[in-house]
């Protein structure tokens, strides 16, 4: 386990999580938000994303009174993102993270924002962050509100950055600052 705050606790994606994140992932609500529901995943697809990929980020599965609810994963930026970012001239260091909460009964409860500054917290404490960075899409106004309450502030616009649904969306870059 990664850590705890109360009910809530991170740990590593195992093997054995995959058949929730098709689960999740093939849920028209959850697809809404994650990845677009023209985009629904089945075990190939989740394999592919999830386990067969880049070793430098943790992948890791959130649990709420030891249910499985949702996803978190959290990575060093690399120079590529940091580019696009505009975090070149930086020594910082720099976390990007995304998540998404896959239980829908779980929404609206407080779960996303204690999620978001726990992951936050843990990755200044544990590994040293300077800055933690997402970058959501413009009109998901409920996860921009959650961000901002844990202290993430707009830095930029990311014009068409982000395919979903079938075209490419805005997004925002934001950052928390130690």
């Amino acid at each position: 386990m990664l850590f705890k705050n109360g009910k809530l606790s991170v740990r590593l994606l195992e093997l054995k999580d995959n058949s929730i994140l098709v689960k999740w992932l093939s849920d028209p609500i959850v697809l809404e938000f994650y990845e677009g529901r023209d985009n629904a995943f089945d075990l190939d697809m989740v394999h592919e994303k999830f386990y067969n990929r880049d070793k430098g980020v943790v992948r890791c599965i959130v649990e709420f009174d030891k249910l499985p609810i949702g996803y978190i994963q959290y990575y060093l930026l690399d120079s590529d993102d940091s580019k696009l970012y505009g975090y070149t001239d930086l020594s910082d260091v720099i976390y990007g993270m995304d998540q998404f909460i896959g239980e829908v009964a779980y929404w609206n409860k407080g779960i996303g924002t204690l999620l978001v500054k726990s992951m936050v917290e843990f990755l200044v404490e544990q590994n040293q962050a300077d800055r933690v960075v997402m970058d959501p899409q413009t009109w998901n106004e409920r996860a921009i509100r959650c961000y901002e309450k844990c202290g993430f502030k707009k830095v930029k616009l990311l014009p068409k950055n982000e395919l979903h649904e079938g075209e490419y969306r805005d997004c925002w870059l934001i950052e928390y600052i130690k």
